[in-house]
């Protein structure tokens, strides 16, 4: 496989481009007391699409990424980002975490020194992991896809060619959205590499509720019923970007404040933050995620991965489900919170936590949490060939 070392660069046409069309923007109206109940807030854009024009600082948010591993390799005929550090301890267990959407591979940053460091930050040099943290798929700065096919189960390929490829025969998994989508078809389809899997998300699959199926709990009564109300008030942008992508891509790739409104209303929405977005991200951490997919023009690519994903799913059949051992760390600020029989139902569950506080962006907003969620989880598997 091709490693090679990759510096990233957004040239300063492509920033005074950026300021020019934020200064030209052409503001919607609204009603009054609107808040957020209409969507994006428009005061707050505003402001933050101010500061992305005047006050942030690309070059300090480029420097700070280039301090860390930055790599591309070919993997499976696709140039692939991901950043790779080892862990400082007798044997680090090697794990791939996958970002979502509308992040990128910023979500996973946070956590990725008390990872490979653990004895750095008050925990032991033996539960330490070696960390690899791609780009996935048509966002930041791996390769758009141009072909139909760039889903989950393709995703999940390479990143076993490219763990392959980093010398780990066998290596562990987290994620949450389409993180944990993609996290889930490793457990799934490539168990002869795989070890176990951790996942923020127990949503992503449907499970089998056919004939001979246990009958629903009031608990998963309960989801169902809170799953169709979010469907009907909050998934407005799931069914466009499952259904026609381009036609939303044209408005999002021309216009950066209608791009950072689609995807800063997801980080207010999701995240566990009591109506303020800034209580869990700051300015520069929004823009920072924005100026990626700005500069690397891969908006338009990464909504289509819901459309790649919804033409080939998972489904389960009678007694079908993730064998591999299986943990969940489920947030409270997240969308839903499924309960353990509904997780068992699809998947070997050896590991359940309620966590505490965080939302949908668990590694980014509750990074120790998480940390020693994963650390619990993954311990007895980091002896498994």
């Amino acid at each position: 496989m091709n490693i090679q070392p990759y510096t990233i660069h957004v040239t300063d046409d492509v920033l005074d481009d950026l300021r020019e069309r934020l200064g030209r923007t052409r503001w919607p109206d609204t009603v009054d007391g609107a808040g957020w109940d209409y969507g994006a807030n428009l005061d707050y854009i505003r402001e933050l699409a101010e500061y992305w024009r005047t006050g942030f600082d690309w070059r300090a948010q480029e420097a700070r990424l280039n301090s860390l591993p930055n790599y591309r390799a070919e993997v499976g005929g696709m140039g692939i980002h991901f950043i790779h550090v080892r862990g400082n301890g007798p044997h680090p267990l090697p794990i791939v975490l996958t970002h979502g959407w509308p992040s990128t591979f910023l979500e996973e940053l946070e956590i990725l020194p008390l990872l490979t460091d653990p004895a750095a930050h008050g925990g032991d040099a033996a539960d330490a992991f070696d960390v690899v943290i791609p780009s996935l798929p048509g966002y930041g700065f791996s390769d758009r896809p141009s072909q139909k096919g760039t889903n989950p189960k393709r995703t999940a390929a390479l990143w076993t060619e490219l763990m392959q490829g980093l010398g780990y025969s066998r290596f562990v998994a987290h994620g949450g959205d389409w993180g944990a989508a993609v996290t889930t078809q490793l457990g799934l389809a490539h168990t002869d590499h795989v070890s176990g899997i951790h996942l923020s998300s127990a949503t992503v699959v449907a499970p089998y509720l056919g004939e001979g199926s246990a009958p629903l709990s009031p608990a998963e009564e309960a989801l169902v019923e809170h799953r169709d109300r979010w469907q009907a008030i909050e998934q407005g942008y799931s069914h466009e970007q499952r259904t026609k992508p381009l036609t939303l891509a044209y408005g999002l790739s021309d216009s950066p404040v209608g791009m950072l409104a689609w995807i800063v209303e997801k980080f207010w929405k999701w995240s566990d933050n009591k109506g303020d977005v800034e209580a869990r991200f700051t300015k520069d951490e929004l823009l920072t995620n924005a100026t990626i997919y700005w500069a690397t023009e891969t908006i338009a690519s990464s909504v289509r991965f819901y459309k790649e994903s919804a033409a080939d799913p998972v489904r389960f059949g009678p007694g079908e489900r993730v064998e591999v051992p299986t943990g969940f760390a489920v947030f409270p600020g997240d969308s839903s919170q499924p309960p353990r029989e509904w997780a068992e139902r699809s998947y070997n569950v050896q590991r359940y936590t309620l966590m505490p506080s965080g939302g949908h962006f668990g590694a980014w907003e509750e990074p120790e949490l998480l940390a020693n969620e994963l650390r619990e989880f993954f311990r007895p598997l980091a002896g498994m060939d």
